[in-house]
């Protein structure tokens, strides 16, 4: 596997020895608009981010899709904005990243692989890096996915000197590997040996909105591990088996082991392929007796079309477009939230398949997230959710919802239109449907 880390450490000197690496503000710089994160949860092309600690600087892997906002063009600075917290209103520092550090790699579908390096001290735990390419923000503060990307550094995150590659040697930018994928774990320095583990654990759906949250089932304090095994430092992986993995990376040359959890899915994924696959994220309309017919029918392929169908009265176009709708923002959860299970089994993948991509988000200071949709609450007006973060060491950008029972009649409203063919939310002015952009 080609090394990463080639010419970094030039990339890195050159920033260090710059001096020019987050320039005071002025005194009284304007406040900037706050955000609104919607577009980041937009289905289509990302820029993708991850990050390794290489002594004392960041280095910072970007992913840039094809066609990127700025252009298949010869290349641009890229913008960087140091946020104490995503509320906040004055940056820590801004700076730019000019061509000549970013390291371009090509990749074959046409985009750009770019890294550069940051000092790691100017970036505390908690801070928010804002990577934008880009060349003026929406006056709305709007985030464009494929051009924005926003990063909060934890501690480990800040920490982890290795970074997880595709079979090419690039960096993966996602935390899902396909069974039988494979990837690499490309460290800083020496090679490290890597221990993998695969726990037991059958992933949960997301319960409605409006569950008791004190009923609602605790997970296990410790998960059994079903197998395990180790890898030769600088050996690619392959987990034959989907599951939920960690890997346990370092030991060698004074490096403290740290552990990153890794999902390995179905090999579709994260498209739906199997009947199986089908019908599961229908439990977020159907009771428990429908999708067992479902499931026994003779073709349950088939039997998912006809469920389709019959909600549709036979309408082949709008049955059509139902199908396309629903698990079309079920393989989007499934990019966008996937953790230590299937994006659509996550709180936010819930809210994500049923109501639709939010057409406002805030994030907040505390770290809350908080989603606004304009109808569907009481009397059909606004209604926002609020996510807390639930960190783990499987799971360590998960959000929970926070339940409320006044949610129930708005959530059986809302699940209600998905099965009544006069208000099933179909064609281009649906009230889940995001506004144009």
């Amino acid at each position: 596997m080609k090394r990463l880390a080639e010419a970094g450490l030039v990339g890195s000197l050159l920033l260090l020895l710059a001096g020019s690496f987050g320039p005071k503000l002025p005194h009284r710089a304007p406040l900037a608009p706050r955000p609104d994160y919607a577009g980041l949860y937009r289905d289509g092309p990302r820029l993708e981010v991850d990050t390794r600690r290489e002594g004392d600087s960041l280095r910072c892997y970007l992913y840039l899709p094809a066609p990127a906002r700025t252009g298949s063009g010869p290349a641009r600075p890229l913008r960087l904005t140091a946020w104490p917290s995503y509320e906040a209103r004055q940056p820590l520092w801004q700076d730019s990243v000019p061509p000549r550090r970013q390291h371009p790699r090509p990749d074959p579908d046409g985009g750009r692989h770019l890294s550069f390096c940051l000092p790691a001290a100017r970036l505390p735990a908690g801070t928010v890096l804002e990577i934008s390419t880009a060349a003026a923000d929406a006056a709305d503060g709007y985030q464009d996915a494929a051009a924005t990307a926003w990063l909060r550094l934890t501690a480990a995150l800040l920490a982890r000197p290795f970074v997880l590659t595709d079979s090419a040697g690039l960096p993966l930018g996602r935390r899902y590997v396909r069974a039988g994928e494979p990837f690499g774990v490309d460290c800083y320095g020496l090679y490290q040996p890597v221990r993998w583990k695969r726990y037991a654990v059958r992933p949960s759906p997301a319960l409605p909105p409006m569950t008791n949250a004190a009923a609602m089932p605790a997970g296990p304090p410790v998960l059994p591990v079903l197998d395990s095994a180790a890898v030769r430092p600088g050996e690619p992986l392959r987990l034959a088996e989907a599951g939920l993995y960690a890997l346990r990376v370092g030991g060698l040359g004074g490096v403290a082991p740290q552990t990153l959890a890794v999902l390995v899915a179905e090999n579709g994924y994260p498209a739906l392929v199997t009947a199986a696959e089908l019908i599961e994220p229908l439990r977020y309309l159907t009771t428990s007796e429908e999708r067992q017919r479902l499931t026994n029918a003779p073709a349950p392929k088939r039997a998912v079309d006809k469920f389709w169908l019959d909600i549709a009265q036979g309408n082949q176009a709008q049955g059509k477009d139902l199908i396309r709708r629903y698990y079309g923002r079920v393989t989007a959860a499934n990019r966008l939230f996937a953790a230590h299970k299937a994006g659509w089994l996550t709180d936010r993948g819930l809210l994500y398949v049923v109501l639709g991509p939010p057409p406002g988000v805030r994030r907040l200071a505390g770290g809350e997230e908080r989603w606004y949709y304009p109808e569907g609450g009481p009397d059909g007006g606004p209604l926002s959710y609020t996510f807390r973060p639930r960190p783990s060491t499987f799971a360590p950008d998960y959000y929970e919802l926070v339940r409320r029972p006044e949610y129930e009649l708005l959530w059986y409203a809302a699940v209600e239109k998905w099965r009544t063919p006069l208000t099933a939310p179909t064609g281009p002015n649906a009230p889940s449907d995001l506004r144009a952009r």
